[in-house]
């Protein structure tokens, strides 16, 4: 007894919910899409997280700008009191540049780990 090959019969999956007639059983729902399809494909979820670090960004900005606007724009009321000459070129050469330049250090590290923390974000 040959069978037929275009008679072929249907497959099909048979698991214990079935088989006890419950009905099909559901399949599990796919992961969410990781964010950095969401970015690429430019949606609204994307644009949030891209908006988020953006907002970190520029807060660690506007924090060292103030930071240096109070430092630095202090340094008037400062030199208005008398004092000799060299103590104010002293001032001006040598006690600014370490002011801005910890500054700058804390803003480049701020802006760093913001990214590490965006890239830890999009790559889960």
């Amino acid at each position: 007894m040959s069978e037929d090959p275009q008679r072929r019969p249907r497959r099909e999956t048979v698991t214990y919910a079935t088989a006890l007639g419950g009905g099909p059983v559901p399949r599990p729902r796919p992961p969410h899409a990781p964010a950095r399809f969401e970015i690429s494909e430019q949606t609204t979820l994307g644009h949030t997280y891209v908006r988020s670090l953006m907002r970190s960004q520029l807060r660690a900005a506007l924090t060292g700008l103030c930071a240096l606007a109070l430092l630095v724009g202090s340094l008037p009321l400062l030199l208005a009191l008398p004092a000799p000459e060299a103590v104010v070129w002293g001032v001006l050469g040598v006690g600014v540049h370490p002011v801005v330049w910890a500054v700058a250090r804390w803003y480049v590290r701020r802006a760093e780990r913001n990214e590490r923390d965006f890239t830890v974000l999009v790559e889960r």
